[in-house]
């Protein structure tokens, strides 16, 4: 009798174990909602005249920007875990095809990459997502997030229907999206909107790119609201039919959204990027927004029934050579970290906005209860690393490729290395053979910086802001090097087609003024072949 009791004690509980996997499988696929009330999944998020709805009930979008790319995967959770106990309710985030397509027929979504296993996390969290794929991204990248390797054509004209970037863009998109397309809101997933492009109103060169872009999410399965997002002065030229047009702001001028509303009357209004701050380029102040300004702002476009995501809510770090750089008035590389002054801090730390934010949605959803605040991860100090020992370039430039010779300068872009796709980021040392002294002269010409050795002695550095470096006197034949770096491709602008990394713009414009006022380009007297050796 005994043991008939522990057998059925255990068939109990396995069947409440399993009810228990069935409750989980149906709230994660069928969508149960915080209210409880099963989802159809048949109509989406949608837009009236005056608001958002989701499966047919008022809905407003509440949002928060945080990369996946930015973030090392040890720490999603934890961040998605503190915007969700913030009170926000949907997660977006942009996709960069620069890492996802590395080199041409390359592809990486794995690892910190995996984009469907982010998406998944954030609907294992209740979080909606607003899903950006470019492919130009902006988001402050090297080539505003698209491949180096697009500017080996000579010809290349970015964020157009030139055939060679849209059989690129058709290629990336023929791997991405189908990722994407299950995890759809009427899928059972949680995108419930895509974004097409960005900002593309202030590039605006090509009236067919936007339908062409739009076309191709929806042929491959996209189905979901479709967004568009520009300023407010580039709102006309950046939308396309049959998308949402959405605004970015940090300060809530009338104007703005009275562009938005003369353009679009019957819409509900949507700020996609309500800057929480700002990135931060080198030799600069780190740009901060006060916090009582970031929540007042907030407060008044909740007021006015507005829906709105927040970028960023936690930024990271732009890791290794991702960040791009500005070019006006003048060029300036921009930092790896990318804190952005937002409410969690770059290492995932609470700030005065979080506190004041989540005070404000609380209040804002009185009817819903927020998560707990997650404990803070404890942060380990390290000591000052002490160095031993170093090996200089010369001898690191053994276990190197073996030199490429040429004419002319090659820009980082066209040289042969990487199967064919050239050199994305990092340093290359280029060398020649000089017979005399003279000034080294750039104008505007330089791209980024440069050391420069003779014959392996430094003499100096060359910058995008330099005129012009001596070059001591000397008849004998000596080897001129210059080690240039990339700092990082302009992340915006109508210039993108333009942004080749080589030391020159114009090989011409390189020279070496001679005493006798006689000029010797790259391409003339002046070297016997240039040797280019790939960092």
């Amino acid at each position: 009798m005994v043991v008939l009791r522990i057998r059925n004690a255990h068939k109990r509980k396995y069947a409440l174990i399993c009810l228990c996997i069935a409750g989980f499988i149906m709230y994660r696929y069928l969508g149960m909602p915080a209210g409880g009330r099963r989802m159809s999944r048949k109509v989406g998020l949608s837009a009236n005249s005056s608001q958002f709805t989701l499966e047919g009930e008022p809905f407003r979008i509440l949002g928060g920007s945080i990369h996946y790319f930015r973030v090392p995967r040890a720490y999603w959770r934890d961040r998605l875990m503190k915007m969700k106990a913030c009170g926000i309710n949907t997660l977006t985030t942009y996709v960069p095809w620069s890492l996802h397509q590395p080199e041409r027929g390359v592809f990486n979504f794995h690892t910190q990459l995996d984009l469907v296993a982010y998406i998944n996390l954030a609907a294992e969290l209740g979080l909606w997502v607003i899903l950006r794929p470019g492919p130009y991204i902006s988001s402050e990248l090297d080539l505003g997030g698209l491949p180096s390797w697009l500017l080996r054509d000579g010809s290349m004209r970015l964020r157009t229907t030139y055939p060679s970037f849209t059989q690129a863009v058709n290629t990336y998109f023929d791997k991405l999206i189908p990722k994407v397309v299950p995890l759809q809101f009427k899928k059972g997933g949680p995108i419930i909107a895509v974004q097409v492009e960005n900002e593309y109103g202030s590039f605006a060169k090509d009236e067919s790119y936007m339908l062409f872009i739009k076309e191709a999410l929806q042929s491959r399965g996209i189905s979901e609201l479709l967004f568009t997002s520009d300023n407010h002065n580039t709102l006309k030229s950046g939308g396309v039919d049959g998308a949402i047009r959405s605004v970015k702001l940090q300060k809530l001028n009338h104007r703005d959204i009275q562009d938005l509303s003369a353009i679009q009357p019957n819409s509900p209004t949507m700020v996609m990027d309500y800057w929480t701050g700002w990135y931060d380029v080198w030799g600069n102040l780190h740009h901060v927004l006060p916090p009582e300004d970031m929540v007042s702002t907030v407060r008044e476009m909740l007021r006015r029934g507005m829906s709105v995501n927040l970028y960023m809510f936690h930024g990271g770090s732009s890791f290794g050579f991702l960040s791009g750089a500005l070019t006006d008035p003048s060029y300036k590389a921009l930092v790896p970290s990318y804190d952005y002054d937002a409410p969690l801090s770059e290492a995932g730390e609470y700030t005065q906005k979080y506190h004041l934010l989540r005070d404000l949605l609380s209040r804002f959803n009185r009817g819903e209860s927020f998560l707990d605040m997650p404990a803070l991860r404890y942060r380990e100090a390290y000591e000052p690393a002490i160095m031993y020992q170093h090996l200089s370039l010369w001898d690191a430039l053994s276990f190197t490729e073996g030199p490429f010779k040429s004419s002319k300068p090659v820009n980082m872009e066209n040289l042969p290395v990487n199967n064919k796709n050239g050199q994305s980021y990092g340093y290359t040392l280029y060398e020649t053979t000089i017979t005399s002294g003279g000034l080294l002269k750039s104008g505007d010409n330089v791209r980024d910086r440069a050391l420069v050795f003779v014959d392996r002695s430094y003499i100096g550095l060359f910058k995008r802001q330099s005129l012009e470096l001596a070059v001591p006197d000397g008849k004998e034949r000596r080897t001129l090097s210059l080690l240039v770096e990339n700092c990082g491709r302009v992340h915006q602008g109508r210039d993108l087609d333009k942004q080749h990394k080589v030391f020159i713009r114009h090989l011409g414009k390189l020279s070496l003024k001679l005493p006798a006022s006689q000029v010797f380009s790259w391409g003339g007297c002046l070297h016997t072949g240039i040797r280019v050796t790939h960092l």
